[in-house]
């Protein structure tokens, strides 16, 4: 795990009142608040991503309450702070250059939503080649409606995407996998 980033994605304000009925995962917050303290803790390099709407009256839109982080994943001035308008975090960033610069070569992402900007972002850093895990237990997802208008629960919707990922693009673990997996934190 030496040199490994933690990437947090879209932990706003705006997320904590965006359909909290229609979610999964309620736990994931608890998993990710884990991580970015052993990450901290060991001193590790952790990239917060906040999503940036181009669309003004967007919970999201610059100066809006619900882009600014939750407090809980507030970054601390030495931790990058990527902006996105897109769901994948690679498109327009640096972050790609920022990690590279870095000689890091390998991701964890959490954050939301599962199958919207985790995913995106994990299909870019696989692709890239960085080596990349999604934490499970560390990201969440919406209830939605499939292409053919069925509708799927937020835990059908979160697990088909860890499917997607999985052996393709990322490795899906468990937050206890990777806690017990860093250096000092056993």
């Amino acid at each position: 795990m030496h040199n490994t980033a933690l990437i947090l994605i879209d932990m706003q304000n705006g997320m904590q009142t965006y359909r909290p009925a229609d979610r999964n995962n309620p736990g994931a917050e608890t998993q990710m608040a884990a991580l970015l303290h052993a990450w901290r803790a060991t001193g590790l390099p952790v990239v917060h991503v906040r999503h940036i709407s181009r669309a003004s009256t967007s919970v999201f839109a610059p100066g809006q309450p619900g882009a600014a982080f939750q407090p809980a994943f507030a970054p601390l001035a030495h931790e990058h702070v990527v902006e996105k308008n897109v769901p994948d975090a690679f498109i327009q960033s640096g972050l790609e250059r920022w990690l590279h610069v870095r000689a890091i070569r390998a991701v964890v992402i959490v954050g939301v939503a599962t199958n919207n900007s985790v995913e995106s972002t994990a299909r870019s850093a696989g692709n890239l080649g960085f080596i990349t895990t999604v934490v499970a237990d560390a990201t969440y997802a919406y209830a939605q409606a499939d292409y053919a208008g069925v509708e799927r629960s937020a835990d059908d919707v979160h697990m088909m995407s860890l499917a997607n990922l999985n052996g393709e693009y990322a490795t899906v673990r468990h937050c206890a996998e990777i806690l017990a997996a860093l250096p000092h934190h056993r």
